[in-house]
């Protein structure tokens, strides 16, 4: 189905700034915009003779997203001899190929396979903690244009011993983790000889979800193409500070150097009732207010609901029911369940094992292809959960028995090398090899996408989804937002979190609450409703029994056919 460009999707077409910032909240056309984008730069003759367009993604769902995009506007001589899509892992691999010798590199250095700096932490036995904190100091010094021997002095200088004994084996071992890619490649860059080349090579530059960058990774795009770049994204969905990110920050950085900014400000998404919970966060988040592209398309104006509940046992109760309406109605809805955090949500996920005619997935279990699958299950039929915990390296006790080392495809090698990460820290909390076994999911996680039923994930997994239904549990102090965050920055991000969370509602939206949440040690604390809970977000809530007269008198069929 062809759907017509809206007036601004056309004016990023046709703009003729070689610098622009396109401001797109979820669900207003954004890949749309950007294809767009590209097609009109080539067709102005932007990209004249070998030159390329770069098109910068932060990961595989999203290259393809922009992809299938690009080949509705494209033709396939256009997308193979003009476009290169890639992630900014892969980008830096590449410049670190192909020119690390021009800065003295070793370019044979083991690329990272998998997460190799939470493998040496599982390895070493670090508890959660203690993995935390290598993480942080290796991921804050790798952040800056050091070269190995000054990261270690760096690392020296924090004090952690853990940190300091995993990067000198890093460094022993030559090998580099997804910290140092972008580092490296920043390095190669610095010589204005490398960055010449690529700046000959692409025309112009496209970065998709400008808020995601760290200020290192827009250093490298800067190299490349400074003031030939079109960024899209929007601060709302600034919800990566953990790895890095800096999107205020990174935000007034752009505005500077683009000669335009566009604001996308029509939702194609969500119903109204959704979009005006969402626009009363935009105090909090310092977002876009939306409006609805075709508000007179949803039924019933579409829901905005707060519930609140004695108990979290309550809460998944009451949870499991709204979704048997739901598939009562239209058995072909999504329905997202979302917490901040995964701990949360166990009783959510208890409830919905308890239910054998639902369709459930959780995001969170292993979504293996066929082969990793079969043999991390034949591993699980007979592998000793004592013995693995109990053996001086724990990965490489699975590894062998897994005959990992058989295995020569670094793309197989490294999906069996993640999936035995996940099996290890689930056999770690307990959980019996057999359980493991019934948690895999075959297939990948494009799998997940579009699938009906019920889908249980935590807050940064949902970025970039959508479902039919959102129910987001748990806003209470502590949780939403989470007990570490104590600045005035980290509240901000926990405000996004919780607007990506309700973005991703397209019909209806659902918030929890609970007055009584067990913690894991069994302990019973009593919870406040989250400080998020303005009174501008209630105002645009219905209570429980609204939930239930709006089942009751909505257009299903409608739903059901959208």
């Amino acid at each position: 189905m062809t759907v017509e460009p809206t007036a601004e999707q056309l004016r990023i077409r046709d703009s003729e700034q070689a610098g622009m910032l396109v401001v797109a909240p979820a669900g207003c056309g954004k890949s749309e915009a950007l294809a767009l984008r590209v097609q009109g730069i080539l067709r102005r003759g932007g990209a004249a003779g070998p030159r390329r367009i770069l098109v910068a993604t932060f990961s595989n769902r999203a290259k393809d997203n922009i992809r299938e995009r690009l080949r509705v506007h494209l033709s396939a001589a256009e997308l193979r001899d003009k476009i290169t899509v890639i992630n900014f892992h892969g980008l830096s691999a590449r410049v670190y190929r192909s020119h690390a010798a021009a800065i003295g590199l070793d370019p044979e250095w083991t690329l990272p396979e998998n997460d190799w700096v939470k493998e040496q932490c599982q390895r070493a036995g670090l508890n959660y903690g203690q993995s935390a904190g290598v993480d942080k100091v290796l991921q804050r010094v790798k952040q800056e244009p050091l070269n190995d021997a000054e990261v270690l002095q760096r690392v020296e200088e924090q004090g952690n011993r853990d940190a300091i004994a995993i990067e000198r084996l890093r460094i022993r071992d030559a090998q580099l983790t997804y910290d140092d890619l972008p580092r490296v490649a920043e390095l190669i860059l610095a010589r204005d000889e490398v960055a010449e080349l690529y700046r000959a090579h692409f025309a112009a530059v496209v970065v998709d979800e400008f808020q995601d960058l760290t200020p290192q990774q827009l250093r490298i795009i800067n190299r490349i193409g400074a003031g030939r770049t079109t960024y899209a994204g929007d601060l709302a969905q600034g919800i990566y500070g953990f790895t890095g990110a800096r999107p205020d920050e990174v935000y007034d950085l752009i505005a500077d150097e683009v000669d335009e900014v566009v604001e996308l400000t029509e939702s194609h998404r969500s119903s109204p009732a959704v979009l005006d919970a969402v626009n009363a966060l935009v105090p909090l988040t310092q977002g876009t207010t939306l409006t609805c592209a075709a508000p007179d398309s949803w039924p019933s104006g579409g829901l905005a609901a707060h519930v609140g509940h004695v108990s979290a046992e309550e809460e998944a109760t009451w949870v499991v029911k709204v979704a048997k309406a739901v598939f009562a109605e239209a058995p072909g809805q999504r329905i997202g369940v979302i917490s901040r955090i995964t701990s949360r949500r166990r009783f959510i996920d208890t409830a919905f094992s308890e239910q054998p005619d639902l369709e459930v997935h959780r995001w969170d279990d292993g979504v293996l292809d066929t082969e990793t699958a079969r043999r991390v299950r034949t591993m699980l039929a007979s592998v000793d959960a004592a013995a693995v915990l109990a053996a001086a390296d724990s990965i490489d006790f699975l590894r062998d028995f897994a005959q990992f080392h058989q295995i020569q495809d670094p793309a197989d090698r490294g999906a069996l090398a993640d999936a035995l990460g996940w099996v290890l820290e689930l056999l770690s909390d307990g959980i019996k090899p057999a359980e493991v076994s019934k948690r895999i999911r075959v297939g990948d996680n494009s799998t997940l996408l579009t699938r009906r039923g019920v889908h249980l994930l935590s807050g940064h997994a949902v970025k970039g989804q959508q479902f039919d239904w959102v129910i987001v549990i748990g806003l209470e102090e502590g949780n939403i937002p989470f007990f570490e965050a104590k600045t005035e920055g980290a509240l901000l991000e926990e405000a996004r979190v919780l607007s990506v969370m309700m973005s991703r509602a397209r019909h209806g939206l659902v918030l929890t609450h609970a007055a009584a949440v067990p913690a894991l040690n069994g302990r019973v604390w009593a919870k406040e409703r989250s400080q998020f809970l303005t009174a501008d977000l209630k105002a645009t809530l219905t209570d429980a029994a609204g939930i239930v007269e709006w089942f009751r008198t909505a257009s299903w069929p409608d739903i059901a056919a959208r």
